[in-house]
């Protein structure tokens, strides 16, 4: 699964298919020992056949359910999950016996179902038979229906999709909805004949029906988890190609959606073989369909339902009216992250959520390695350091948690899905890989899938295998990484160097940022792979056991104690050796400029360094840098101004900086998209005109009006990879008629993914009043079901404050616009870029109306904010120090 992140870090205070026989396996007890359960581990399911009928136009939907099933010890009865459903009636059936009756009792509040027979049942095998009633959602959980127009006639039609993931396969049949239990599914639908009917495998029988009704019926799946069953239909269209021999690949997508599909499809059919090699294991399943679904969520963009991908239209879709640079790169990352997932995750999957990251950092990892392998002219391992970022911008905090971690409810399970399991996860795997060599690792990950394919793992199993294939004292340095929250801080005390090399010495502390006095004290200790550099000498490797360690190596500088930024660690250094590296910043690998950048940043915000240090190596990196490090630097720089809000001369000043930088490169690049123009060249473009557009550059702004009022007789005038861009300028500097404008455009467009944009740029203006509108506009029908959260968080980008107040007003509203595992995080995060302290208190009270295990999301924001009221007033004066100093 993609997720979408809602709280911000501040770091600057800003067919059938022949099943193998192992997939027939039962649920193995030792398998099971120790991994937590909501059900009585007394039975296990091996095969379900659903049937559904759904009424897209009632939004609800009749079904029934056979499971076959084995009681492994005597028991009164039976529970399995379910939620939403109303079951009609109930049978329990012994192998080779009669139907016999059960009672049920329904649990809304541990969303199950227990069936309770006449006398206790012995250990054997059943079959569980149901008939029940559902309903339809509005949004993304269970099973859901999507709104938008046709692309050809504009009228309004109806999709159904599911999304299961983490707790929500109950609310579609009575299920043992846990990953451990792994089963073959069989499903059918009776369906409208004129729509397309999708789930894992492909038809195996279609059977017209009387009154214009079709009955499919899908293929035996593999065995897998219930999270990854899925089922849709609609008024679609498919376009396909081989992907690999017996495999085709495809892309499902509203009708009328064309070619727009099929750079898409072209990059996902190389994905099947890419990964079927570097794993070891070929594709278990016949077909491999993505389902462009016309909608958002507020909590995830894909889902890698085996088979039967579910990505939403604007990040799968390449329409050339609308699709941006960014947007053509997003289709690429998000395919290779949810394809990664039909093996690590659906093939192998994790035995309980607490080793969720074995699915999402995995997939994440493995989505920039095929993406550099496919693009390596995209420069995509660079954005591991954003990530690794992303995540130590979480992990400084007190409310932290490990990568493994405990979860016993559905809402702990919700709360997985952030940036440790995602982006932490990446970079510990980047720096294990770095530890193994590629090779040993690679060869580790085949005998792991190999091992264990069809079936459910733990951390420790994956550690084993790496080991084994070569790599000794691995599971030591995971096991820091993985079980331990927090980050380490690799010091540099001090450096001399004598005949060409080089001698270090590095003392190991905790990096934090909320609890520094805690650390000092008693900071925890890690097993730190460390990659020494010292210019272009070949880096030293080894490993900082806790305490203090000497390094030497050769050469005398410019020194990089995390040479690659691939160490999951904060490198704090010397001044002299910043003042070397700050000289030698143009001539750095680009990993290095970022990382370096992302550090020195980091521990002057955090108090660790004075801000000169770290401004002066944002300031060294040359206008001529690698697109994605200028545009990286850039933005720090735009994150900047924007906090100076205060104080308009800073903010001339800073900005006069920045224009002598950065505007030369944007004159070079033009305003107009080149023909065969490298994507990152085409990226950094708007890059640079959405920043320039933020800091209110004549040029840009006027620019962007220019190009507003040509749609006044052209409404095709801003069509292409920019119209985003230029359109978020406008909306940012609107007036009451150029929202009205925008308001009109998003009504008569008949693309659903052109319609959610405009309707959310209607919040994004600095216009309070006009702000105030769009809030109002979200709670009425015209955007749409899963637009108008859109909306809201657009507003609370330049009005938190007002924006907060607004939902928890609204509170009943705002909560039915959001998907069910979103929705505290949600709110909680409007109030996130507030400046006002008194925002804390606000959120200290909203915390107190939520259960405390949900409460995570809230602290987040509230130890964010108020670490922002520490920091803030340091910053700007930290920034204007250094303006003042360098006469800048």
């Amino acid at each position: 699964m993609r997720t979408i992140s809602l709280v911000s870090a501040f770091a600057l205070a800003v067919a059938t298919v022949a099943v193998p026989a192992t997939a027939q396996a039962p649920l193995n007890p030792s398998a099971a020992a120790g991994v937590h359960t909501d059900l009585p581990r007394v039975a296990h399911p091996s095969h379900y056949t659903i049937s559904i009928t759904p009424d897209a136009k009632a939004l609800t939907f009749t079904g029934t359910s056979s499971v076959d099933l084995e009681v492994t010890e005597a028991t009164p009865a039976l529970t399995l999950h379910a939620l939403d459903l109303k079951i009609a009636t109930a049978t329990l059936t012994p192998a080779g016996g009669a139907a016999m009756p059960v009672t049920v009792t329904m649990d809304a509040k541990s969303q199950t179902a227990t069936f309770t027979a006449a006398a206790p049942l012995k250990p054997g095998k059943y079959r569980l038979d149901t008939s029940y009633s559902g309903i339809i959602n509005t949004q993304a959980n269970g099973l859901f229906a999507l709104d938008y127009p046709d692309k050809v006639t504009g009228k309004e039609v109806r999709g159904l999709f599911t999304q299961f993931e983490a707790p929500d396969a109950r609310r579609f049949a009575p299920m043992f909805d846990e990953p451990i239990y792994k089963a073959t599914f069989d499903l059918s639908a009776t369906v409208p004949a004129t729509q397309m009917a999708v789930s894992n495998m492909p038809i195996a029988k279609e059977e017209q029906l009387a009154g214009g009704m079709k009955r499919v019926t899908f293929g035996t799946s593999p065995k897998m988890s219930s999270y990854l069953l899925f089922f849709g239909l609609g008024d679609w269209e498919r376009i396909t190609k081989e992907a690999a021999p017996g495999v085709q690949a495809g892309i499902v997508a509203p009708k009328g959606s064309g070619e727009q599909a099929r750079f898409a499809l072209d990059e996902l059919a190389p994905l099947i073989p890419y990964y079927s090699e570097y794993f070891g294991q070929p594709y278990p399943l016949p077909k491999i369909d993505n389902i462009a679904a016309p909608g958002q969520s507020q909590f995830f963009s894909a889902m890698e339902n085996w088979g039967a991908i579910l990505t939403f239209e604007r990040i799968l879709l390449n329409d050339p009216a609308i699709t941006s640079a960014a947007a053509r790169q997003n289709i690429v990352t998000t395919q290779a992250h949810e394809v990664a997932h039909q093996w690590f995750g659906n093939l192998v999957t994790m035995a309980w959520w607490e080793d969720l990251w074995l699915n999402e950092g995995f997939a994440s990892w493995m989505e920039t390695k095929a993406t550099a392998h496919f693009h390596p002219d995209w420069f995509p391992l660079l954005e591991r350091v954003n990530g690794r970022d992303a995540a130590m911008g979480l992990d400084g905090f007190k409310t932290t948690h490990p990568i493994v971690q405990e979860i016993k409810t559905v809402d702990e399970t919700n709360q997985a899905f952030d940036a440790i399991t995602y982006q932490k996860g990446e970079a510990v795997i980047s720096m294990l890989e770095a530890f193994a060599g590629e090779n040993v690792w690679r060869d580790g990950l085949r005998a792991y899938m190999r091992d264990h394919k069809f079936g459910n793992t733990r951390s420790k199993d994956l550690w084993q295998a790496i080991e084994k294939a070569g790599a000794p004292g691995l599971t030591a340095i995971a096991t820091d990484f993985t079980t331990k929250p927090g980050i380490p801080l690799v010091k540099v005390t001090g450096m001399t160097c004598k005949k060409g090399v080089s001698t270090l010495t590095l003392q190991q502390s905790e990096f934090s940022v909320d609890r520094k006095d805690e650390v000092a004290a008693k900071p925890q200790q890690w097993k730190v792979p460390l990659i020494v550099s010292a210019g272009s000498g070949e880096p030293v490797r080894t490993i900082l056991d806790g305490g203090k360690a000497t390094v030497t190596v050769n050469g005398c500088g410019p020194i990089v104690i995390n040479a690659g930024q691939l160490g999951y660690y904060r490198s704090l250094y010397t001044p002299q050796m910043l003042t070397s590296l700050k000289k030698a910043m143009p001539t750095l690998q680009p990993v290095d400029q970022m990382g370096l950048v992302a550090d020195n940043l980091a521990l002057s915000s955090s108090g660790y360094q004075p801000y000169g240090p770290a401004f002066d190596l944002l300031a060294a990196i040359p206008g001529n840098a690698n697109p994605v490090v200028l545009g990286n630097a850039f933005g720090d720089f735009v994150g900047a101004w924007r906090v100076l809000d205060k104080d308009p001369a800073a903010q001339k000043k800073l900005y006069g900086k920045v224009a002598s930088t950065y505007k030369p490169r944007l004159m070079a690049l033009g305003f107009e998209p080149k023909a065969d123009e490298p994507l990152r060249d085409a990226d950094l473009r708007s890059t640079l005109i959405a920043g320039f557009g933020t800091m209110g550059d004549a040029d840009v702004v006027a620019e962007a009006r220019r190009r507003f009022a040509m749609l006044a007789s052209n409404p095709k005038a801003l069509d292409g990879p920019l119209k985003t861009t230029w359109l978020n300028i406008v909306a940012r500097n609107a007036t009451k008629a150029d929202w009205e404008a925008i308001k009109a455009m998003a009504a008569a467009s008949n693309s659903a993914v052109e319609r959610q944009f405009l309707y959310t740029l209607l919040g994004r203006p600095a216009d309070a009043s006009l702000a105030k509108a769009a809030r109002e506009l979200a709670l009425t029908d015209a955007p749409g079901k899963t637009t108008s959260a859109a909306m809201i968080v657009a507003s609370a980008g330049l009005h938190p404050d007002e924006t907060y107040d607004f939902a928890l007003a609204n509170r009943e509203k705002i909560e039915s616009l959001v998907d069910a595992q979103s929705r505290v995080t949600f709110i909680a995060s409007l109030g996130g870029q507030s400046n006002d302290p008194a925002m804390i208190e606000k959120l200290k009270a909203f915390k107190a109306t939520v259960p405390a295990e949900a409460a995570r999301p809230v602290d987040r924001v509230i130890g964010v904010l108020t670490e922002k009221a520490r920091t803030r007033p340091q910053f700007i004066k930290g920034l204007t120090d250094w303006q003042n100093a360098k006469g800048k």
